[in-house]
């Protein structure tokens, strides 16, 4: 399953937010160097999801606020 994702970093709080039009916005505390958002990102979906951190995927937008994430 391909999920739209839009990510706020060094955020208070750290949240999963469905959207109305279907996409998700994600809250991190990370800071957007060497891969910790991306990482935190991952662990916060697959949590949402029910799945292994294995399951979840960057499909692109790896250096973006905006991604496109592959939930297996």
């Amino acid at each position: 399953m391909f999920i739209s994702v839009k990510v706020i970093t060094r955020s208070r709080q750290e949240k999963v937010e469905l959207q109305p039009d279907g996409s998700y916005k994600v809250w991190t505390r990370a800071v957007p160097e060497k891969g910790r958002a991306n990482e935190r990102v991952i662990e916060l979906l697959a949590r949402e999801f029910h799945k292994p951190k294995t399951s979840c995927v960057i499909v692109s937008g790896s250096n973006a606020s905006k991604k496109i994430m592959d939930i297996k």
